[in-house]
């Protein structure tokens, strides 16, 4: 049955595919069909695609097929009746064309005068060469109107043969109607027949699907426990995965703390840096500190040229206090940069208090700031007891003028001699002293304000790198306390980090136990559901096949009864299988009578086309022969005129 089925969807198709080829073939050459049928066509889907039935598309196709063709006859003929009507104008037309040319030369021939004179038999030859013209052109039109109404005869002949095809075609047609009833009515039977198998079979499959129900049931239930055991080994994988998750965790963590430690070891190393700063600074301030000793040193030379010239020149004991005093200004100006660095040292101090590994260099710094003090204080009390020594010789000096006055005169006067002459020879020798120390003061002023101001200027430019020092150490001093920060807050992070990391792995280790004992308890349960459903599958499987050994016996009966119903459905079936020849024979000759007819359609149309050339050639020459006669009537009056006025030139001369 199932092959018969697939052969008529087969035949259908065939035949659904000729159709749709031929009229794509003839839809672009049938140019006068109407736009809505063609619409209608395309847009109605094709009953095959979408109606599941044997017979019922090949029907629906025929019947289309069928409107189609007489639509298309419809539209021939009212195509014939147009033409029909247009060549009876046209043969009208030109019959009444035809007459009046006729009748106009037959007046234009009356109205020439019959001479027979001597003087006039060159005109009359000129004459009978225009008459002998038209009347050629008069044959020539007759005989172009004579083969026009032997084709108008032609086509008329051939559209009373199309309306004979069309009223055999609109018979057989009828003929078809008829037979398609029939077979309409015996595939309904069929289909009647059909479904009362149909519902035989539904009963068999609802019996079927109850037994399957049941056998689908125990299955499901089996791949539930199945499947409950799969999701218990499933929950197993995922514990051992979170296991493996959490001790990656734990090596993450030891990662990150390694990478903390590996960051607390470059503040370390920062720090270094750091405390070698402070290790070029302190260099930088030994340098300043022997800079300020060379200058100590300097001062004291010039102190002790000053000494010497003090002993040797009283008057110029005051300039030497003013310059004195201007040296204790510089020292003073010296002790307040030396009070600077040691609050500086104090500050460091303070520093290396919160940095405890800055400690012992900050200490030893302060150390030689105080040894440096020391040895400060060393020269000025050595400087305190050259001048305590200078006041004790002139006091001395002193005494012994005092004690010399109290000797006798002689001795006084030889004393006083002596120093009568020693004082001119000291004033001598003074006054050549006084002259060069006075140059030497000049110059010694002048080098010693150079000194000063190149003192002052070296003074200001350690005081600016005392502020540079200072804002260095507060910068390091900060940034120390920055790194101690964060130091302190990486080890906060990594002491949290280790608490975390110990309670997620007590938590795994007592989910994972949880979780060990839960699936040995589901593990347990589910061997236990298994044996039962095992029993249970052995008790449905041995009433399974009870009832299937009484179903195949009641299979058997009906296969019986299919095969009766199919041998009559199989005869059935090859009568209609003759029936479908005889129309697919018929439906190949109406297709070859509407290739036929459409190749006559189309040389007709030709034949139109050429008529209506010949017609507008027949027109153009209608209206030259209406030209000509009129200039042969313009040259008719012409002449007749000429001939008689020499009618009457000869009158009067014969009078």
């Amino acid at each position: 049955m199932s092959t018969e089925v697939e052969f008529l969807r087969d035949q259908v198709q065939r035949l659904n595919s000729a159709l749709s080829h031929y009229q794509d073939r003839h839809r672009s050459e049938a140019t006068s069909a109407p736009q809505g049928e063609e619409e209608r066509h395309t847009e109605t889907p094709a009953p095959w695609l979408s109606d599941q039935s044997i017979m019922a598309p090949l029907l629906s196709e025929y019947d289309r097929h069928m409107d189609d063709m007489t639509e298309q006859l419809q539209s021939y003929q009212m195509q014939m009746t147009a033409i029909r009507l247009k060549l009876d104008t046209v043969v009208k037309e030109n019959e009444r064309l035809h007459a009046e040319l006729r009748e106009s030369v037959e007046r234009q021939l009356q109205t020439l005068p019959v001479s027979t004179g001597p003087g006039v038999e060159g005109d009359t030859l000129g004459d009978e060469g225009l008459i002998s013209n038209l009347h050629q052109q008069i044959q020539l039109s007759v005989q172009e109107r004579d083969q026009a109404m032997e084709l108008w005869r032609a086509s008329a002949q051939e559209l009373d043969r199309l309306q004979q095809l069309y009223q055999i075609t609109t018979s057989d047609g009828q003929l078809h109607v008829a037979e398609q009833q029939r077979l309409k009515d015996q595939l309904i039977q069929f289909q009647q027949h059909i479904q009362k198998l149909q519902v035989t079979n539904q009963k068999l499959e609802s019996t079927n699907q109850q037994f399957l129900k049941t056998l689908t049931e125990q299955s499901t239930e089996m791949e539930e426990l199945r499947n409950q055991l799969r999701s218990a080994k499933a929950d197993l994988r995922m514990a051992t995965a979170k296991v493996e998750e959490m001790t990656k965790l734990m090596q993450n963590v030891q990662d990150q703390i390694q990478r903390r430690e590996d960051d607390a070891a470059e503040a370390h190393g920062r720090e270094e840096a750091s405390d070698r700063r402070l290790h070029h600074l302190q260099s930088a301030l030994s340098q300043l500190e022997a800079r300020l000793k060379a200058a100590s040193q300097e001062a004291e030379g010039v102190r002790r040229e000053q000494v010497v010239w003090e002993r040797q020149v009283g008057e110029l004991q005051v300039r030497c206090a003013s310059l004195e005093e201007e040296r204790y200004e510089a020292f003073s100006k010296v002790r307040d940069s030396i009070q600077l660095a040691e609050e500086a040292s104090l500050q460091k101090d303070q520093v290396e208090n919160v940095r405890k590994q800055c400690n012992s260099q900050i200490h030893r710094m302060a150390e030689e700031l105080s040894a440096l003090q020391l040895e400060c204080a060393d020269k000025e009390s050595q400087m305190e007891r050259s001048m305590r020594e200078m006041r004790a010789v002139e006091e001395e000096l002193e005494k012994v003028y005092k004690e010399g006055r109290g000797e006798p005169e002689y001795r006084k006067m030889e004393v006083l001699h002596q120093r009568s002459l020693n004082a001119e020879r000291l004033k001598d020798d003074m006054n050549i002293t006084l002259q060069s120390t006075h140059n030497k003061m000049k110059k010694l002023e002048m080098d010693y304000s150079e000194e000063l101001s190149r003192c002052q200027e070296e003074v200001r430019r350690l005081q600016g790198s005392l502020s540079a020092a200072r804002e260095d150490c507060s910068g390091v001093s900060e940034e120390r306390l920055q790194l101690q920060q964060e130091n302190m807050q990486l080890r906060r992070e990594m002491e949290e980090l280790r608490k975390a990391s110990m309670m997620t792995q007590r938590r795994a280790k007592q989910q994972v136990s949880q979780m060990e004992q839960e699936y040995s308890l589901k593990e347990q349960g589910l061997e236990a559901r298994v044996r039962e459903l095992e029993e249970n599958s052995r008790s449905s499987s041995a009433d399974l096949t009870r009832l299937l050994s009484a179903q195949q016996k009641t299979s058997q009966r009906w296969k019986e009864e299919a095969k009766t119903l199919t041998l009559t459905f199989h005869t059935k079936l090859t009568s209609l299988k003759g029936e479908l020849s005889r129309q697919k024979q018929r439906c190949q000759e109406l297709e070859i009578q509407l290739v036929t007819d459409h190749e006559t359609i189309v040389e007709y149309e030709r034949q139109m086309a050429e008529y209506q050339e010949k017609n507008s050639r027949l027109q153009r020459r209608l209206t030259q022969a209406e030209q000509k006669a009129t200039t042969a009537s313009q040259q008719l009056s012409i002449m007749t005129s000429q001939r008689r006025k020499t009618s009457s030139m000869a009158d009067l001369e014969s009078l």
